[in-house]
């Protein structure tokens, strides 16, 4: 069973827009993010609903970005209030190795 895909080199960051310096300043996220995006396409992933509401239309969350294809679920609405909110706010599906609640 393969838990990642295989680590690629470094993504080209050549120009200087908004984004491309937030993936410079944020490699580890953004290279978590590229590896959620690959596991998608080549089927190693598959997009679930929101873990909070049940909506279809999902992002992908990382607790830890060192672990890219460990994500949660969640809609933009309650991904964003996770953000602005706090970690323990949409405690409610988060799996954790070895627990049963």
């Amino acid at each position: 069973m393969v838990d990642d895909p295989k680590p690629s080199r470094p993504p080209s960051l050549k120009s200087e827009t908004r984004q491309t310096n937030w993936r410079r300043t944020n490699l580890p996220k953004y290279q978590a993010h590229l590896a959620v995006q690959r596991a998608l396409i080549s089927g190693v992933l598959e997009k679930q609903a929101c873990e909070v509401c049940g909506a279809t239309k999902v992002d992908a969350h990382h607790d830890r970005y060192d672990e890219p294809l460990n994500v949660r679920w969640l809609c933009r609405s309650h991904h964003v209030k996770l953000h602005h909110y706090g970690e323990d706010m949409f405690p409610i599906g988060r799996q954790q190795a070895g627990s049963q609640n």
